[in-house]
């Protein structure tokens, strides 16, 4: 199986109003290294998974309708907890539905490893038809 992974990063704003989420039950700014990983099981006819700016392209558009947004506030986040979790889930849904057919043929699954700080992060992966 090949892969090829990217990187990015985004700043924005949110809150987790449960008792369990403690002192981040308020409103606070969070800075997240977003990790974007997909797979093939064949390399295409360049010899690559796909084109490195196409994928970084990809995450960039996907992170830019975040970016120094508050998630509180964002559509695609309403009735939810925008949690670590949740958000790597939405990059990478989002990032699937953007790849072209062509791509989305060939490849075989999309992860996405959200990194709060250094010492903690989730992931997410999501299995290509």
């Amino acid at each position: 199986m090949y892969s090829l992974t990217v990187r990015d990063h985004v700043m924005v704003a949110h809150s987790l109003p449960r008792p369990a989420f403690g002192p981040a039950q308020g409103l606070h700014g969070a800075t997240f290294v977003a990790e974007l990983t997909v797979r093939a099981r064949e390399l295409g006819e360049n010899a690559t998974v796909l084109d490195i700016g196409v994928l970084s392209g990809l995450l960039g558009e996907v992170l830019d309708g975040l970016r120094y947004r508050n998630l509180d506030e964002h559509p695609a986040f309403e009735g939810k907890l925008t949690t670590t979790e949740a958000l790597a889930r939405h990059i990478a849904e989002a990032v699937a539905d953007r790849l072209e057919p062509g791509a989305r043929d060939r490849l075989v699954g999309v992860a996405v490893v959200l990194r709060e700080t250094p010492d903690a992060w989730a992931s997410y992966s999501l299995d290509l038809p």
